[in-house]
């Protein structure tokens, strides 16, 4: 079996994991979360969203979160992409400092209808101004599809319609599309079927996993994906962010979860588990609760045993 040697992981528990949460989470916080993150080798973290507070009020100080966290500039070595829905958000991000911005398109219509009110064409259009306006400022463009392997609202999604939109944002001039499991459906098999048709189209250098772990499937789902080629995978520390269509359930893969299995594969990461686990710890304290990650929650327990 040809697994990927390295494996790039990008941390988004900061901006997607952060976001859902009920209690406004100071910038300080935000800012030594993202430090920290850094610290255990993460190289790529998601810092925040330019959306209006008034749809996300988590992401209300994202001008300030990310100017603190930049300092200047980035330190090298180091990517802190945003998300950016629509020109006026890129254009402040831009403003900020920002280098990398991130889009999100839908593979589902009813998903795209219900969340941002227009059709999966028309929210690509929306994009397009944005990818330009990226291209003239020197900016990377990621991309994200949502509803790869099922909809909240329609049920399982075509594999092809998940090809569609994913070469749509290749050809629109993103580097990266990031396909998301939103709801956690996805198993091995649909999401290898997904794969298959998203690779006639995207070359597997070009995709990025992002699966949720609502019915306990984001790891097997991961390593389905490896063996396919894909090397990039989206994961949040701790486990932050739930699944706003599932009550109660998880949303957001552990980065320490995902971590733990790459590295019993013999796969390189270049992040320290125990400073992960350390930071999974502190923010979920922080946050007022356990950590959601079972590998973080193992680590912590058989550290307290060898202590006790």
């Amino acid at each position: 079996m040809n697994l990927p040697q390295q494996v790039r992981l990008v941390e988004v528990g900061p901006r997607d994991g952060l976001q859902n949460e009920k209690q406004l989470v100071p910038a300080d916080t935000k800012v030594e979360l993202i430090r920290r993150l850094a610290a255990a080798g993460l190289k790529t973290i998601e810092a925040t969203s330019f959306v209006s507070p008034k749809w996300v009020p988590q992401m209300g100080d994202n001008t300030e979160v990310l100017i603190r966290v930049l300092g200047g500039e980035a330190p090298a070595g180091l990517d802190y992409p945003v998300l950016t829905p629509n020109l006026k958000g890129f254009e402040a991000a831009l403003a900020a400092g920002a280098k990398e911005v991130a889009v999100f398109g839908a593979a589902s219509e009813s998903f795209s209808q219900k969340n941002i009110n227009c059709s999966i064409a028309e929210s690509l259009e929306r994009f397009r101004p944005v990818t330009e306006a990226a291209r003239a400022a020197g900016a990377r463009v990621r991309g994200y599809v949502s509803c790869v392997a099922g909809c909240p609202y329609e049920g399982p999604v075509a594999p092809e319609k998940v090809a569609d939109v994913a070469e749509t944002l290749l050809a629109m001039g993103c580097y990266e599309i990031s396909l998301g499991d939103t709801i956690g459906t996805g198993n091995p098999v649909s999401i290898s079927r997904m794969l298959e048709a998203v690779l006639r189209r995207v070359p597997a250098e070009k995709l990025a996993g992002h699966y949720h772990d609502t019915y306990g499937m984001a790891a097997a789902n991961v390593y389905a994906s490896l063996q396919m080629g894909v090397a990039v995978f989206d994961a949040s520390v701790g486990g932050l962010g739930g699944c706003p269509y599932a009550a109660g359930a998880s949303g957001n893969v552990a980065t320490e979860d995902l971590v733990w299995l790459l590295h019993g594969l013999g796969l390189e990461t270049g992040i320290d588990l125990d400073a992960l686990v350390d930071v999974a710890a502190w923010i979920s304290a922080e946050l007022g609760r356990e950590p959601a990650s079972r590998v973080a929650r193992a680590v912590l327990a058989k550290r307290a045993k060898a202590c006790g």
